[in-house]
């Protein structure tokens, strides 16, 4: 069944949801990904490197409360998106930490940020994208975090021009920027 929401079929739909360091971005998506499923998705492209980051994982996976079929994307997002677009919607979680995973592997970040374009492109079934708006904060004070955050927000706006809906989220609230 094809639901037609806003002139386009929901089944081929790609949203975007930027929000800041636990803006509440991660949940907003899972219910917009478990509105179009009761069979979810979930894309994760963290790498537990210490005991913080085992713990951030870790909550996000409780919440999800086992019912999603998970995959690990670490650098490959664009294979694993394509091997899954047989399964019904995704939820990606999320391509900041996909952009330093592509950093820290010296890869070239931009190619694949345009293959990530291309294959949005032609994906049949939903996706949605979870991304950091790292660019609303304190100016960062070294040249590193200055260029990391200059990544994201190129990619954020290039991703955001292929996409039908973005939600930016603040404070646990989405807003519809998109769409």
């Amino acid at each position: 069944m094809f639901l037609i929401v806003c002139g386009f079929s929901i089944m081929s739909k790609k949203i975007l949801v930027p929000g800041g360091t636990r803006s509440g971005k991660s949940v907003v998506a899972e219910k917009l990904t478990l509105q179009l499923t009761n069979k979810p998705v979930y894309i994760s492209t963290a790498k537990i490197f210490d005991s913080e980051m085992a713990l951030r994982v870790s909550k996000h996976q409780i919440r999800r409360n086992g019912i999603w079929k998970e995959y690990e994307a670490y650098t490959d997002l664009v294979e694993i998106i394509k091997q899954t677009d047989q399964f019904g919607p995704r939820l990606v979680d999320c391509l900041t930490l996909w952009l330093n995973n592509l950093i820290f592997e010296k890869k070239d970040w931009k190619l694949e940020v345009y293959k990530l374009v291309d294959c949005l492109a032609e994906q049949k079934q939903p996706i949605i994208l979870v991304t950091n708006e790292v660019g609303s904060g304190i100016l960062p004070e070294n040249k590193l975090a200055r260029d990391f955050s200059d990544i994201v927000g190129e990619t954020n706006s290039i991703i955001s021009k292929h996409t039908d809906t973005v939600y930016f989220v603040v404070s646990g609230i989405s807003i519809k920027i998109k769409g």
